[in-house]
């Protein structure tokens, strides 16, 4: 299948053996390099699985877990891990390990597990690296589609070698946004069914495809103008949120602070619509603060 069109955009200025806008220092360029290459092998995994048998087991009530997402995580520590033995590792199946190094890599292997195992082809491998607090690099590789999106901090965005950006739109009836449910929905259904009404009503259109890190990168690209999402993990948010800032979008919780990745909410958008958003969603803040997903 051909890529999708991403939004065309003279090329940035910089190295182009590094593609990122800038001379990256030797350290990080093999810090990307290793991600990227790790994403793309898991890629190749998912690749053939797709369409074949495999175990798929249950996690909770309606949350999968297949022999892919085990096997990918797998094959992508131990492609960090030889290259970084002492960098800590937070992946969705395994768990934290590692001590208490300034590095840390955050690791979906298989965002979109529920489509992959029912055969909806929009899923993607998530890697990204913070260093001290701080997103450093992100990698996001779409196996269908042969999309690879990456970013270090202050280099900008790409996508399969050619910058992306986000889109100039200013007026949220005017606006494509996309979002997702947690699969903890009916633990406070109400508070994501309003809220979705609410822009459903107020934007263009709402698209829902079931895979936190393609949405940001679809919003980085110009695909969409702006994403939000109750229930999130660090690595639902990671690798994409880098991505996105570098892309020229903004990101915050619902209440307009600073994206926390231990938080659970998150707000991504063009920049331009982000006020238009945080108005829309003030009307659900008080059901939120007593809700599942913050006490404050």
């Amino acid at each position: 299948m051909p890529p999708l069109p991403a939004r065309d955009l003279p090329r940035r200025r910089g190295d182009s053996s590094t593609r990122t806008g800038r001379l990256m220092d030797e350290q990080t360029e093999r810090y990307l390099s290793v991600a990227r290459q790790a994403a793309l092998q898991a890629g190749e995994l998912i690749r053939r699985k797709a369409g074949t048998s495999f175990q798929v087991d249950h996690k909770g009530r309606i949350n999968l877990v297949t022999e892919v997402d085990t096997a990918c995580e797998a094959l992508i520590r131990h492609a960090l891990l030889e290259a970084f033995p002492e960098h800590r590792i937070l992946g969705e199946e395994g768990g934290p390990t590692g001590g208490s190094h300034a590095c840390r890599w955050l690791v979906d292997p298989l965002d979109g597990t529920t489509n992959f195992a029912q055969g909806y082809p929009f899923y993607a491998v998530s890697i990204g690296l913070e260093i001290a607090g701080e997103m450093a690099v992100g990698v996001v590789h779409d196996p269908t589609r042969q999309e690879t999106f990456h970013a270090v901090r202050g280099g900008g965005a790409w996508m399969n070698g050619q910058p992306i950006r986000v889109t100039d739109c200013e007026k949220l009836q005017q606006a494509l946004l996309v979002t997702g449910f947690p699969y903890d929905l009916s633990l406070a259904p109400d508070l994501h069914l309003d809220l979705f009404r609410d822009f459903v009503l107020a934007a263009r259109g709402v698209r829902r495809d079931g895979a936190a890190a393609l949405d940001l990168c679809y919003v980085a690209c110009g695909r969409f103008d702006a994403y939000w999402e109750l229930g999130l993990s660090p690595w639902d948010m990671a690798a994409g949120s880098l991505i996105l800032r570098e892309a020229g979008g903004m990101l915050s919780d619902f209440e307009g602070r600073v994206l926390s990745l231990e938080g659970r909410d998150m707000l991504a958008s063009n920049g331009r619509l982000h006020p238009a958003m945080l108005e829309g969603i003030r009307p659900h803040l008080p059901a939120l603060r007593t809700s599942c997903y913050r006490k404050s």
